[in-house]
C-alpha cells in the first residue's frame, strides 16, 4: 500500500482514538492479509503496537501486504464502537477510501467520457459479438465508450489496445492475432466479459473492475479495488450502460447472462 493512503488511514483512526497522546494500534493478519484496527479482530493474529503522536516518522505497519478493503467498518465489540479495515460480521461501511493505482497495475481510468451514447459506432459488429456470447449488447457497448471512445486505433499507456482496449496476453488468450481490427476486438472483449460475468456470478460491478484492474487485484482485495482509478470506471460504465439500455429501447435491467 502507498505510503500516503497508510498514513491517511491511520491518521483517521488517530482521529477516532481521542485527544493526542501515545496510542495503539492493531495490525491484524487473517488469511494472507493485513487491516488495520482500534482493536483486535477476533479470528485474526493482531499485533498492538503503540505510536507515539510526537514520533518523526509514522512506522510501516502495513509490511509486505495490501490494504485489505477500500473501506473503514464500525461495528461494535465488548460494548464499544471499534474501526476497522476489514468487513467482521455486524460491521457497517463507516467511510470510504481510494489510493493512487500502484505502478505497474493495469487499473486505468478509461479513453471515453461519460456523454451522449454512440449508436452508429461499429454496431453490426457488437450485435453480433452479444448474439454470440449472450453478453448485452449496451453492456459491451457501455466498456467500449468507457475504454477506448470506440476508436479502433486506440493504444493506451498501459499497452493496451483497440475498440475494447485488450492487454496483448488477453487478446492473445482469446485468439484476437489483429487487437485493431474492432470486429477482433469486439468478439474478443465480449469473451472475456463473458468469463468474467461468470466468475462473478452476474455481478457487472466486479466483472467491471476485473476489466479494468484484473481478476487478481479483485481477489487480492477481496471485491473491489480501492483504487480510484478503477472506482471511477466502474461508475463511469455503470452510468453509459443505462444510457444506452435508454437509447437502445432494451427495457429494464436484465441478468448478466
Amino acid at each position: 500500500m502507498p505510503r500516503a493512503a497508510a498514513l491517511a488511514l491511520l491518521l483517521l483512526l488517530y482521529g477516532l482514538c481521542g485527544p493526542l497522546q501515545a496510542r495503539t494500534v492493531y495490525r491484524c493478519v487473517q488469511k494472507a492479509t493485513v487491516s488495520m484496527a482500534t482493536a483486535p479482530e477476533p479470528g485474526s493474529v493482531c499485533k498492538a503496537i503503540e505510536i507515539d503522536d510526537n514520533a518523526v516518522q509514522t512506522p510501516n505497519l502495513w509490511g509486505n501486504f495490501g490494504v485489505f478493503s477500500g473501506t473503514l467498518y464500525e461495528r461494535e465489540q465488548d460494548g464499544k464502537t471499534v474501526y476497522s479495515t476489514r468487513n467482521l460480521p455486524g460491521s457497517t461501511p463507516y467511510l470510504r477510501f481510494t489510493m493512487a493505482t500502484p505502478p505497474g497495475e493495469p487499473a486505468h481510468a478509461g479513453l471515453g467520457r461519460v456523454g451522449t451514447p454512440q449508436l452508429n459506432r461499429h454496431a453490426p459488429q457488437f450485435r453480433a459479438a452479444a448474439k454470440a456470447t449472450g453478453v448485452d449488447d449496451a453492456w459491451l457497448r457501455a466498456v467500449a465508450h468507457a475504454e477506448s471512445a470506440f476508436d479502433e486505433k486506440a493504444v493506451s499507456p498501459k499497452g493496451a489496445q483497440g475498440v475494447m482496449q485488450l492487454m496483448p496476453e488477453t487478446a492473445s488468450e482469446y485468439g484476437v492475432s489483429d487487437p485493431l481490427s474492432p470486429a477482433q476486438s469486439i468478439n474478443g472483449g465480449a469473451r472475456y466479459m463473458k468469463s468474467l460475468l461468470r466468475r462473478y456470478n452476474g455481478d457487472r460491478t466486479l466483472a467491471a473492475a476485473a476489466y479494468n484492474a484484473g481478476i487478481g487485484v479483485v481477489a487480492r482485495y477481496g471485491g473491489m479495488p480501492p483504487y480510484a482509478e478503477t472506482r471511477q470506471y466502474v461508475d463511469k460504465v455503470l452510468a453509459l450502460y443505462g444510457r444506452y439500455r435508454e437509447a437502445m429501447g432494451t427495457g429494464p435491467e436484465r441478468p448478466a447472462l
